[in-house]
């Protein structure tokens, strides 16, 4: 499974972005994907996650104001993030797993290469 991430840059506070995460390979061999993030010097975490059957995680920090979604025609994963905020900067990557679990202990099994969100203030 190949992931691709794209839609990063820079934003003013408030403002917003929508990431793109492409999918490729052996795509039916998944059944969850998610977006992580990874600030300097922080530990990378899970910011949001859907499953197959639409179960959706979100970490507290972004709830109400990120949405994850998919275009299961285009292989593609979405994140939409609104009301940005200078925290929220970080390299957010995409990542998929086989079991369906999207909770925040979930394990994933492939990840893209990331792409650098940046909020200014």
């Amino acid at each position: 499974v190949q992931l691709v991430e794209s839609g990063g840059g820079l934003v003013q506070a408030g403002g917003s972005l929508k990431l793109s995460c492409a999918a490729s390979g052996s795509i039916f061999s998944i059944n969850a994907m998610g977006w992580y993030r990874q600030a300097p010097e922080k530990e990378r975490e899970l910011v949001a996650a859907i499953n197959s059957g639409g179960l959706t995680y979100y970490a507290d920090s972004v709830r109400s104001r990120f949405t994850i979604s998919r275009d299961r025609a285009k292989n593609t994963l979405y994140l939409q993030m609104n009301s940005l905020k200078p925290e929220d900067t970080a390299v957010y990557y995409c990542a998929a797993r086989s079991r369906v679990g999207v909770g925040p202990d979930s394990r994933f099994d492939y990840w893209g290469q990331g792409t650098q969100v940046t909020v200014s203030s």
